[in-house]
């Protein structure tokens, strides 16, 4: 955890700008990984059940319109 704090730590010194920066960037770097891991999820399988029963709900008529 101290490699947590040190970067807490010095976000918390960041002037506005720099701020604002830093999180554009952490933004799309964390949009970037979940990204990633949903891919990894999708092609190990992992979501299949999920997806499978989502189907089934919808054929069965028990979902709503958008």
């Amino acid at each position: 955890m101290e490699k947590v704090e040190a970067i807490e730590h010095q976000v918390a010194a960041l002037q506005p700008e720099e701020l604002a920066a830093f999180r554009a960037w952490f933004v799309a770097f964390d949009g970037h990984v979940w990204d990633r891991k949903l891919a990894d999820d999708v092609a190990a399988g992992r979501l299949d059940a999920l997806a499978e029963q989502a189907l089934r709900s919808h054929a069965e008529g028990k979902t709503t319109a958008l």
